[in-house]
This record gives C-alpha cells, structure tokens and sequence, in this order.
C-alpha cells in the first residue's frame, strides 16, 4: 500500500485549497479516506474515540452480504439450466450468474456513486460513503432479468430523492435501497412481477421443460399454500426469487456477522421473527375451515422462509438511520414488521411480498415510536421520583 499512498500524497496538493483541482476535492477525498485511516481529527461537536469510522461499518455490511450475493449469482444459472432440463455442475452455474448479476452490480455503483460524486462537488462537501450497501442492496433486491437502464434510474431516484434531497447519508427517513425497489415496482410492474424471475437465454438445442414454471413461491402462496416449494428448498434458497432474496442460510450467515459486529441489531430482526410468527399464528386461528387451502392455513414458520422476509429483516430493517433507535422502541418497530408482512401478504392478492412495504412503513413511524417510548420512560422516572 506505500506505493499508492506515495502516489496519493503526490498528486493531493492540486486537490487542496488553491490547487487547480480544487472543486474536484469530496471526489479525491472519497478515494483516499476509502483506501487508508483518514489523518484528521474532529475539529467540532462531540468528541469520540471509536476504531470504526462510517467507512468501516459500511465495509462491514459488505461483508455480510456476500453470502447472498454469491449465492444468488449460484442460483440464477441453476434456475436457468433447471427450466432448460439441463444437468451442470456448481462452476457453470456460477459463471452464467456472475455474467448476469455483475453489470446490474456494476450499473448500480457507477450511476448511484455518480450522482453523489457530483452532488458532493456541486456542495463542496465530503462524498458520504452511505451508498457503499446501498449499491450492493438494490442489484440484491431486483430479478435477474431487470434492464440495466431501470437499475440505473432506480439509483438516481434512490440518492436523489431518497438521501440527497434531505440531506445526505444519515439524513434520510426511509431505507434508500428500498425505495428504488418501490419505485421500479410501482413504475414498472411488468418488470417487477409476473414470470420474470428466471433468465431465459435461449440454449441452443434445448427447449424449456414442459414442468416449467416462472412462478414464485409467493404467487402459489396467494393462490394454495400447498403448492409451494418444500421448506429445505425454501430455506436453501433453491427457489425463484430476487437475486439475493432466496436463501434464508446465506441471510442467516450475515446475520451473524451483523450482530457479532455490533454493525446490527439483534433486537429488531429476533422482535421481526415474532411478529410474523404471532400474526401467522392468529391467521391459522381465524382460518376459514371450508376453504384448506386458503393463505390463512400457511404454517405460520412459512412466513419466515418464503419471499424476501429473511433478506428484509435482516439488511433492510435494521438499517441504523431509518430504523427505531430506542432499544424498547426496536422491540416494537420489528414486531410490527413482521405482523404487517403476514397481514398483506394474506389480505393483499396484488403484492403478496409485502416486507418491502412493512418496512417502509414502519421507516416513516420509526421517529414516533421513538417519541413514545421516550415520553413514557420520562413519565415513569417522574412517577418514581
């Protein structure tokens, strides 16, 4: 690394004040704060000794999602060569995935970090390094078969009207990698929903099976939950699905490193895990008997492993900006996740994946239970004393 820190510190005087780079600085600075310990200090405000600066909590996330994001690479060829009836092995399933999912991966970065180059410019302010998980976050959350053009407006409307607008990294009220998913779906359903979860690349010499279906877990759910894949295959992964939404495992292994960093509270993904449990508990109670087949059977550990819910609970709602921040109010910001992912998935026939919009949801009241936590804890301390 001497070598290109003597090269940075070469060419840093033209980025410095007076330097004929000057405006070109957030952008030089984003680099070499990314590559080495930034060498100033807080010079206002509170005063904090941590080893983990933004930079190295968002790398940490990275990290987590690795796991998904290689195995969904896996499990795009798998689907693909499945629905052609074709046998390969591990490598080549992989390699089709990797052509596939690297230029949503790599459109998401250039245009998203784009945008902040030039917001930060246009401000004279420090490149916020926020955009690091969200750029992983949203190729994760999208079908394989998405246009690239849509990967790169969907990232445009995230950092612009969901962070930049309100201020940047840290300001922001709602996840911003979810809000370019509901912006594709919203915008472009077609592209969002229907049989569009599997690359269909034709294969010379081969035809799609006569077994073949596009159909998610979710759109059998909605129809007769006994139609779904079996609940190794669902907690696997090897299912039809956003790329890296599928496997519950690979989610279970960020996870863990989440919560053993401390980058992740454990609180809200276990409190999300019980709120979909109770509610799917309370919808087999109230289950109409003459219909066996109704979503309101679905065992109610279903919910925990069909759909993106895993994926969801734990990247998405816990992420420190949108989400509750009292530890009480974590408690109840997941558990109401998880009872409005099972309430709209059974009620709501036209969105049956609803984790997306129970965490925005929840991102918009986050603040609120905040408040109420806050004012009764000083309630009882008055009451007390």
């Amino acid at each position: 690394m001497k070598p290109i820190q003597r090269v940075i510190d070469s060419v840093k005087p033209h980025f410095k004040k007076g330097g004929k780079l000057e405006k070109f600085h957030p952008a030089f600075d984003a680099l070499e704060t990314f590559l080495f310990v930034p060498g100033h200090t807080t010079e206002q405000g509170v005063h904090i000794r941590d080893a983990m600066d933004l930079k190295r909590t968002m790398f940490l996330v990275i990290v987590a999602l690795i796991p998904t994001l290689l195995f969904g690479m896996w499990n795009v060829g798998y689907q693909h060569y499945l629905a052609y009836g074709m046998q390969t092995t591990l490598m080549e399933n992989f390699l089709f995935g990797f052509q596939k999912v690297m230029p949503i991966v790599i459109v998401s970065y250039a245009v998203g970090l784009g945008v902040e180059f030039i917001f930060a410019i246009l401000r004279g302010h420090q490149v916020s390094e926020g955009y690091l998980v969200t750029g992983m976050l949203i190729p994760l959350t999208l079908p394989v078969t998405i246009p690239l053009w849509m990967v790169a407006l969907s990232a445009i409307f995230c950092t612009v009207l969901g962070k930049e607008i309100f201020g940047g990294t840290g300001m922001n009220f709602m996840n911003p990698a979810l809000l370019a998913r509901a912006f594709l779906f919203f915008a472009f359903p077609a592209y969002m929903s229907g049989d569009i979860w599997t690359d269909l690349s034709p294969e010379p010499g081969h035809a799609l099976v006569d077994a073949y279906s596009g159909a998610t877990n979710l759109v059998a759910f909605d129809v007769d939950y006994t139609q779904m894949s079996s609940v190794s295959d669902m907690f696997w992964g090897f299912e039809q699905g956003s790329i890296g939404e599928t496997s519950v495992f690979a989610c279970l292994i960020g996870a863990l490193i989440l919560i053993l960093s401390g980058v992740g509270s454990w609180k809200i993904i276990v409190s999300s895990c019980l709120g979909v449990v109770g509610m799917g508990l309370l919808m087999n109670v109230l289950a109409p008997a003459d219909i066996p087949t109704h979503a309101m059977h679905t065992p109610a550990y279903y919910h925990l492993l069909v759909g993106s819910f895993a994926f969801g609970a734990v990247y998405m709602a816990t992420d420190p900006v949108s989400a509750a921040h009292t530890e009480t109010g974590k408690w109840i910001y997941g558990i109401l996740i998880g009872v409005f992912t099972v309430i709209l998935r059974i009620f709501n026939p036209a969105y049956p994946e609803a984790v997306m919009l129970s965490i925005l949801l929840m991102n918009v009241f986050a603040p609120l239970i905040d408040h109420l936590v806050i004012e009764q804890h000083i309630k009882k301390r008055i009451k007390r004393a």
